[in-house]
């Protein structure tokens, strides 16, 4: 189960969350104590660096933020971030270093690793985006399952229970998400790989791969 934990997914200088991913061995327990972890960092930030808003809202100030956005703490925005019109952030978020939250895109229970674009249309919820991964237009990671019971991880090698009703994705670094995908709950992607457009994607796609369809999974060719 090791291609699912934290040191196989994500770059860990890449984020102000740090603290928190390695304090659990696999991403996904870190979603329950996102907004605890906001409000006790928070209070280390720097007042030259952060600005704070109300009791619970920390916006670096290079970060850019649209008038029409709504953020909702508890939730910290990164150093030279992007809020664009329309942005929806429901709480419990930490949005890293040069990232980009674009038009009509809902954030909630999420982890934004420095550089990640979910630009347009995006919903999601209760996942971690690693360093530099993408989202298209449209791509939502979906969180919790129809018949709401609690959602696992599926690999070759069996299914990990994770005691979560709402898990959306766990994106490692550099994954590019095609516009109108559905990540399904419980969706682990692997770094560095990539997933076609209108894909409906469920349990783990290995590193350095490309995602057709379900049950077509090719590996990249080094180029």
């Amino acid at each position: 189960m090791e291609q699912v934990t934290v040191k196989s997914l994500y770059y860990l200088k890449e984020t102000i969350a740090a603290p928190l991913l390695e304090s659990v061995v696999y991403p996904w327990e870190a979603l329950p104590k996102i907004g605890s972890f906001i409000l006790e960092l928070g209070k280390s930030l720097s007042d030259k660096e952060y600005e704070r808003k109300g009791e619970d809202i920390w916006i670096a100030k290079t970060a850019k933020v649209a008038e029409t956005a709504f953020v909702c703490g508890p939730a910290i925005i990164g150093k030279e971030a992007e809020i664009r019109h329309g942005a929806f952030i429901r709480g419990n978020v930490i949005v890293g270093e040069s990232a980009v939250v674009g038009n009509s895109t809902e954030l909630k229970n999420a982890i934004l690793f420095n550089k990640v674009q979910v630009p347009h249309y995006n919903y999601v919820g209760d996942s971690i985006l690693g360093y530099k991964a993408h989202m298209g237009a449209g791509a939502i990671a979906s969180n919790v399952k129809a018949d709401k019971k609690l959602v696992t991880v599926t690999l070759l090698e069996g299914k990990i229970e994770t005691g979560l009703k709402k898990f959306g994705a766990m994106l490692g670094d550099e994954v590019e998400v095609g516009c109108g995908s559905v990540l399904n709950p419980g969706t682990v992607v692997g770094r560095k790989s990539n997933i076609y457009p209108l894909s409906l994607v469920r349990g783990y796609v290995p590193e350095k791969s490309i995602y057709k369809k379900q049950g077509e999974v090719v590996e990249k060719e080094e180029r």
